[in-house]
């Protein structure tokens, strides 16, 4: 929706579950010296200024990143080392998309593909991606412009769909495309991020799922409170196809201390399980 804006909410609680379990996924892929491909669906600006006019009307990384600190979290060096790496004074003044975490892992064989439709964001994004020829930026729709694209020259990738879901239809939207996109690149691995505003939509979204006929599924879901449907986005979640072989392990480990961490709500809560199995 040409509305939305994540400048107002970069950073938050979603975004460090989004973005921690984006980081296990990419630095898994750069084990192997073959070349990987990043696709980025709902790509945003890659870059956002967390004392701008719209960080701050919000402030809702005060809650998520802003709770985060590489002493008391040795186990996140590596995604916190480039939230150090956009902020070389040492502060926390920039927060890094989903674009720009890929950039930071990427090697000179590897390569992107962004698509923005906001186009506002999608300018910002060609500038910050700063002329990078590994980079390709695209002012187009990323559902419908995923399917050119796959399979990957390489044959291997991750998919990161994140929508803003303001559009109710996108919920179906994401299912079929994935579904389309697993029939033409079967090996590559599907990160979908959701919001839970309304529990009884990610019900049906991983029910879909479930019965999609995609096999390796796993669910991974942060809640700072409990389901409410006058209070907006309680909860968020990813839904990792074909997820590296270690994250369930990871993410078992991680989320009760993240829980606690960014949430003071004693209803907070966490969902490490396989929705479908091998």
């Amino acid at each position: 929706m040409l509305s939305y804006r994540h400048s107002f909410h970069a950073g938050n609680y979603a975004d460090v579950l989004k973005h921690i379990v984006l980081v296990e996924i990419l630095q898994h892929l750069a084990k192997k010296q073959k070349a990987f491909e990043y696709i980025d669906t709902h790509a945003g600006a890659g870059l956002y200024h967390l004392a701008s006019v719209q960080a701050e009307k919000l402030r809702e990384y005060r809650n998520g990143i802003g709770r985060l600190s590489v002493a008391d979290w040795p186990e996140l060096a590596d995604y916190l080392s480039v939230i150090a790496a956009v902020n070389p004074d040492q502060g926390l003044t920039y927060y890094p998309g989903s674009p720009v975490i890929a950039q930071h892992f990427m090697r000179p064989q590897d390569r992107s593909w962004l698509y923005e439709l906001h186009p506002q964001d999608a300018e910002l994004l060609l500038q910050n991606m700063n002329k990078d020829r590994r980079v390709r930026v695209m002012h187009e729709d990323g559902l419908k412009g995923l399917l050119s694209l796959l399979p990957p020259v390489s044959r291997r990738g991750v998919v990161l769909v994140d929508p803003s879901y303001e559009i109710k239809s996108d919920y179906d939207a994401v299912v079929q495309t994935i579904v389309r996109a697993y029939a033409k690149f079967a090996t590559g691995c599907y990160a979908i991020w959701y919001p839970v505003v309304e529990r009884s939509r990610i019900s049906r979204l991983e029910t879909q799922f479930i019965n999609s006929g995609i096999k390796n599924i796993q669910r991974f879901e942060l809640g700072v409170t409990a389901d409410s449907a006058q209070r907006g986005m309680t909860a968020s979640g990813m839904i990792v196809i074909n997820p590296p072989w270690q994250l369930m392990a990871t993410m078992n480990s991680l989320l009760p201390k993240l829980v606690s961490t960014l949430s003071d709500d004693a209803a907070a809560y966490y969902k490490c399980d396989i929705l479908v199995a091998e």
